[in-house]
């Protein structure tokens, strides 16, 4: 029997599935729900155990790990009677890493104290190459208590791991994180056209770029999707979509002025309207190109 705490995971979607299945080969012992069967069959092949409801899944558990879209998904799994907060024991620990906004991180945080059960907002980057090879980086709001002990959790899931401060904190440095990831991706895509249309190699020109101050982990994570045109989701423009959302509106609520970013929202927007939210967020290259006079 292992002395590892015992993980409930709700939320087996494209970064949720490697990560949980990198607990296990941790040694963790991980029970999971999620509504779609294929992931289920998926933690069961990995060695996980499957639940059939979330009451099931957090009933014994010490932490459950949470990795759901959006604030609505958080609440929905948290509250009501087939909810969390109601049917974990008292003491567990919620490792919440959704990206949702700072706001419903504290909510939670307080509802879950009342029940006597302990939450931190652990949000991550790395998209789903950083899930699969477990080199994420997680920023984390809450306790510094509750950190210390959920730490040797996250250390099976990432390589940057720190405590921004209280509950919350963890979501408005994502938040910065999605901001600057988009608008990073943005000037590659612009840089991407202007290069072709001036008749470069592309791939040498990205190789030298990336070798110097231009050089970033955005462009090395999407180098090959811009040269593929490989637009498969590792993040998808809908969930970038709302990060864009939360970060617009959390900074016009601390008075921050976001020129570029507010842009690159609405360029982001723009493409979600045109059809391509399910598509990874390095096709906002697609945007540009349309801009460009280019069919794409």
């Amino acid at each position: 029997m292992s002395n590892l705490p015992k993980v409930a995971w709700i939320g087996l979607g494209i970064m949720g599935s490697p990560m949980s299945e990198n607990l296990i080969k941790a040694g963790y012992n991980v029970t999971g729900f999620t509504l779609e069967q294929d992931k289920l069959d998926r933690l069961a092949a990995a060695g996980g155990t499957v639940a059939k409801s979330i009451a099931e899944a957090v009933k014994d558990a010490d932490v459950v790990v949470t990795m759901v879209p959006a604030s609505p998904q958080v609440e929905a799994i948290a509250y009501g009677p087939d909810g969390i907060l109601e049917n974990a024991k008292s003491g567990a620990l919620i490792v919440d890493m959704s990206s949702i906004t700072p706001q419903t991180s504290v909510d939670l945080a307080k509802n879950a104290k009342e029940k006597g059960i302990r939450v931190i907002d652990a949000p991550v980057s790395g998209g789903e190459a950083g899930a699969i090879e477990a080199v994420l980086s997680i920023m984390v709001g809450g306790e510094q208590a509750d950190f210390d002990e959920a730490k040797p959790v996250l250390e099976a899931l990432g390589k940057t791991i720190v405590l921004c401060g209280p509950h919350g904190s963890g979501q408005t440095v994502k938040a910065a994180n999605q901001l600057i990831v988009a608008v990073n991706i943005q000037a590659c895509a612009e840089a991407v056209v202007f290069l072709e249309k001036s008749g470069v190699d592309l791939k040498a020109a990205l190789d030298v770029l990336n070798g110097g101050l231009a050089g970033s982990t955005v462009l090395t994570r999407k180098k090959d999707n811009f040269l593929n045109r490989d637009f498969k989701p590792g993040f998808r423009i809908d969930l970038h979509h709302k990060d864009m959302g939360i970060v617009t509106d959390a900074a016009r609520n601390v008075g921050a002025s976001l020129p570029v970013g507010g842009v690159v929202a609405q360029l982001v927007a723009s493409l979600r309207a045109q059809g391509d939210g399910g598509l990874d967020h390095s096709a906002l290259l697609r945007a540009v190109e349309r801009l460009s006079g280019q069919q794409v």
